[in-house]
Parts: structure tokens; sequence; C-alpha cells
């Protein structure tokens, strides 16, 4: 099955073991605000997408179509680095992150009014619809930002685990790795006592929860904004992920 893609249509693996698939969920840092470069649109061999219509395509930036300031995200650094490591695959991002989303929205049902999304709803199909083709070989989780107040920070890591366990069930395989971000930590903005409470979760998380890893965003910059990445952070961030996955499933 090739999809049309003008020059650059890549044919999907004839099997599914042969397509290794990563589900991309959480914020917007997940999603990538990065700025777009010439070469971020440069199709690499045996990287594809699952774009907005649910189609097959080489994966450049930008990934996500979460809101229009969409941009370079951690997603290409991290497929390049698995697809370099492992000649005979494909890789296959699933792109389902939604800036400013709530942890909350990310339960079955969850509805994040910003963006009049259903997080967890809308990335199921779209799961689903990867998994016709493809093998999935980890979640990779970024976000916290949203969580990261007096009232939602106490409830975070009850959330967080609840929720690698329901994607776990969903596709059947209890020790599904999944690797969670550090939030962009930037001496122009220093942390409050809920954010460091919320990364306090995703630190643990390794010694919790089987089968799981904690990236750090040391040395990082942002764009600006000192929210969001910038996309040279962004391409190193997606390395970091990399290395995780690979430490993870050696």
């Amino acid at each position: 099955l090739v999809f049309a893609v003008p020059a650059v249509a890549q044919p999907l693996p004839a099997q599914k073991s042969d397509f290794h698939l990563f589900l991309l969920i959480g914020q917007s840092n997940m999603a990538g605000r990065g700025k777009v470069s010439v070469d971020d649109k440069r199709p690499i061999p045996r990287v594809l997408m699952l774009d907005k219509n649910n189609r097959w395509v080489p994966a450049v930036d930008p990934m996500h179509f979460d809101k229009p300031v969409a941009g370079v995200g951690l997603g290409r650094s991290f497929a390049e680095v698995i697809a370099a490591a492992n000649p005979e695959v494909t890789v296959g991002l699933i792109p389902c992150a939604v800036g400013g989303s709530p942890i909350a929205s990310w339960e079955p049902g969850g509805y994040h009014k910003q963006t009049k999304t259903h997080p967890y709803d809308d990335m199921l199909p779209r799961l689903h619809i990867a998994l016709r083709r493809g093998t999935l070989k980890a979640i990779l989780w970024h976000q916290g930002e949203s969580d990261s107040t007096a009232e939602l920070a106490p409830l975070y890591e009850t959330r967080l685990t609840k929720l690698i366990t329901r994607l776990r069930s969903e596709v059947g395989e209890p020790e599904m790795p999944f690797i969670a971000g550090q939030m962009g930590r930037f001496p122009e903005q220093p942390w409050n006592e809920h954010r460091v409470a919320v990364d306090a979760v995703h630190r643990s998380l390794p010694a919790k929860v089987k089968k799981t890893a904690y990236v750090h965003s040391e040395g990082l910059t942002h764009k600006g904004d000192k929210v969001h990445f910038d996309a040279a952070s962004y391409r190193q961030l997606g390395r970091r992920y990399a290395k995780a996955f690979q430490d993870l499933t050696k």
C-alpha cells in the first residue's frame, strides 16, 4: 500500500514485525513548537508518520496538527536514531499530542476545551489504524505543565500510573515501554513547588513502574517563551528519548 506523496512515497513493510511504531502523546512540548527549516521537510529513509487523515506519509515537520503553531518536535530525531540502528525496519510515528492538554483529558471521555478535542478518545482510533500495519514498540510521553498547579499536582502520580496501565492494556502488552520526558527547566523561569512535584513523579517512574524511563532536559534551551524548547533542543531531546528506549529494550 503506497500513498500518493509526490516523488517520495515509501512503501510500507510487508510484515507488521518490520514496521516499528511509536506513539507520541502529551502536550505542546511533545507536539513540537520549534522553528521549521528546509532540512526538517526532507524525508528520512524508512521513517514514516500517520498524518491527520490517517495515511502513512514521510515523517516531516510539523508532524503534529493540534494547533496552527505546531513545528519541529522530538519525533524525527528520535526516529532517525532508531532507523539508523535497525536498518532492516521501517519506523512509524503516530503523532497524537495536544498542546495545553492536562492529563485528565488523556482519560476515556476526557475533553480539552481549548482545542475542542478529546485527546485520549481521538488518539485511540489512530493507534488502532496504525496497529493494522505495524507493531507498537513504545509510548513517548511529554506532558505536565498543565498539571503543575496546587489543585492538580497532588493527583498527577495516580493519573499517570493509570494512564500507563490503560494504554498497556489497550495494546495487550503489560510491559510496553513508556518513556516520560522532563519539562523544560529554564533559568529565566524558576519552577514553583507544583512543577517540582510533577517532575518528581516523572523522575520516580523507573523505580515504581516496570519498563519505564525518564529523559532529562538539562542543558536545553527555550525558543524565547520560557515554555517551549527551540528546534535544536527538540532534536537533542529526541535523541535522548532514543537512547532511553535503546537502554530500556537492550
